[in-house]
Formats: C-alpha cells, structure tokens, sequence
C-alpha cells in the first residue's frame, strides 16, 4: 500500500507541474491544446515526434518554447538538399597544438544536445537522413568507428511540410516508425488566430519560463512507466493494432481492402505509452479506452500505407483508422 500511495502522490504533483508548464507553453503557442499536449507527450515518453504543417502556423515556436519550458538544451539544424551526415554528427579535424604536434580531434555537431529540432526533414537525402536513425533508437551515434552517447534526455522533434514536395526525399518506413507521434498542426480557428495577431504583432513578445529540469523530466518519464494499465486498455490497443494489418486473420474485409501495409508492435508500444501521457496530462491515475481511441491516428498514420487501388479511390489514413476503431468496438461490444 505504501508504494501505491507514492505512486499516486507522484502523479498528481507530475499533473500539477504538468499543468503549469502546458499554461507556460500557452503564453507564447496559442491555442491547439491538442498539439501541445502531443508534444509534450512525446517527451514524457522519451520519444520524438514529426510535426507535419504548413509553413507559418508555428512548429519552430512550439519546438523552440518546448526547449525553454522544458529545461532542455536544444539547437536546430535545418534540413538541405546539400546536408552532409556530418553536418549533422560532426566529424574529426586534424588539430595542431601548441607544441606542432597534430593529432585528431572530434568536433561535436549539433546533434549532440537534448532536443533537437529537424526543419524540413524531408529535404535532406536519404543518406543524411540515415544520420538520424541510430541516434533515434539507440541515443548514440557511431564515427569514425568508435561509439558516442548522446545527451540525455535526447529528443528529436522534426517538421515537414506535407504540401511542397517538389525537391523532396520521402523518409523511409524504418525512420517514420522511429517517430512516436505524427502531430498535424492545422490551421488556428478565427479565435485563437485574432489572439495570435494581438499577441505577436506588438512591441513585446510574451516570455515563457523554466517549469521542468532535464533531471526533472527523466524522473517523470520513469514516473509514467509506473503507471498502471488496465487489462481491458491493453486488449483494446492490441486488437486496434493487429485489425490494422491486412494480413492478420481478425482484420476486416476493408483493411485487406484498402491497406498496403500495417501498423508492427513499436505502434503497440507507443500506444501503450502515450495513453499514459494523455491520462496524467488530463490528471488522471490511468487511462483508459477513450484515450486508446484519441491517439490512434497519431500513433498509427504514420506507420500505415494505403494500397494504389485505395488512393485512387480516394481512400485516406485517418477515415480508415477511425474506421479500425468502430470495429473493434463493435466486435467488443457484440462479444
């Protein structure tokens, strides 16, 4: 009982301090409660998130107040065509010291901070792409043939513009499925967009301040891995998975229908985390089925593919999931 009784003493002061840095983040990103609290879901999960917009609705101020209000130390590389890995890892120079004598030296790139922000990740090639992936899984990056940790918490919080693909380089299935979250930032409603202009077009910009540490934000990550999921929760985000692949026996006619390829388990695992981050986000002690529900495009749009047939017919991601997710219910219902 006494571990229980901690237990929920940690969330609910993780939840007080979570609220007072969402009303922190809101002073200088106003409005989309529902993008902020994905992005700051993706860090209470140790996971990165891929921020897909339009130019000029806020993504590089949401990353760039995340880093101050968060506690993070952050830098931004912006994604070129003309990028090289090591632009990005940073690379070994021939130095000479005092003495004359030379010796090689690492010269770290930016990739070594706590948060790094992606601009245009898709304009990059592939190659330099790839520069991401070890970081992203593993936190550590391999040069010139010795093994370098990575600061942590490390997070990658990448923007793409799903608009203008002219000059682009589609990132790879194995990046996509690195990401946690998939965040779509619309356009701001007629309200939010006049407190915008007000906000934003006079002499003084709003200050935000430091609510989290980065110490501080490891030890609510380990807080939400405590947290408890009910069996039911685990079932629902199972089912919702393996419905989603046109190979599995229990998907439905429309999922082998219409879908190339499905969701593997990283998309179980981030629903299983970031439910979590939803229910202590909403002062809630655990989720429940109604989160599994809200966050299933999220976690899932960029882990899917629709088949050639399905586009043509003008099938998209999220009317299927929403779809994936009255089955399923259905099916429990019906059991």
């Amino acid at each position: 009982m006494p571990e229980t009784e901690n237990l929920v003493a940690e969330i609910e002061l993780l939840s007080e301090k979570l609220a007072a840095a969402k009303a922190s983040l809101t002073q200088k990103f106003i409005g989309q409660e529902g993008v902020v609290d994905l992005a700051l879901s993706a860090l209470l999960c140790g996971g990165h998130a891929l921020l897909v917009g339009l130019p000029g609705l806020g993504k590089t101020r949401l990353v760039d107040t995340l880093s101050t209000v968060m506690g993070l130390s952050g830098n931004r590389i912006q994604f070129t065509p003309d990028l090289m890995p090591a632009d990005i890892l940073g690379s070994e120079i021939l130095d000479t010291d005092t003495d004359g004598k030379r010796a090689f030296k690492f010269v770290p790139g930016p990739i070594f901070c706590q948060l790094l922000m992606a601009d245009e990740i898709n304009r990059a090639s592939p190659r330099t792409q790839s520069a991401l992936l070890q970081a992203m899984q593993e936190h550590v990056v391999t040069i010139a043939g010795e093994e370098r940790s990575l600061g942590e918490p490390f997070h990658v919080l990448a923007t793409q513009n799903p608009i203008e693909q002219e000059g682009t380089y589609p990132l790879p299935e194995a990046q996509l499925d690195r990401f946690l979250v998939q965040i779509n930032v619309s356009y701001p409603d007629r309200a939010t967009e006049r407190a915008i202009v007000l906000a934003t077009t006079g002499t003084q910009d709003a200050q935000v301040h430091e609510v989290f540490t980065a110490a501080e934000l490891l030890a609510a990550q380990q807080v939400l891995r405590r947290m408890p999921v009910g069996e039911q929760v685990v079932d629902m985000i199972l089912d919702l998975v393996r419905t989603c692949r046109p190979e599995d026996e229990t998907s439905p006619d429309f999922i082998r229908e219409t879908v190339a390829w499905g969701p593997g388990p990283r998309a179980a695992q981030a629903l299983m985390m970031t439910v979590r981050a939803k229910a202590l986000l909403a002062g809630r002690l655990a989720p429940n089925i109604d989160d599994v529900m809200q966050l299933a495009e999220p976690v899932l749009s960029h882990r899917m593919a629709l088949s050639f047939a399905a586009r043509a017919q003008g099938e998209t991601l999220p009317d299927i999931i929403a779809k994936a997710c009255a089955e399923v219910t259905r099916v429990k219902a019906a059991a």
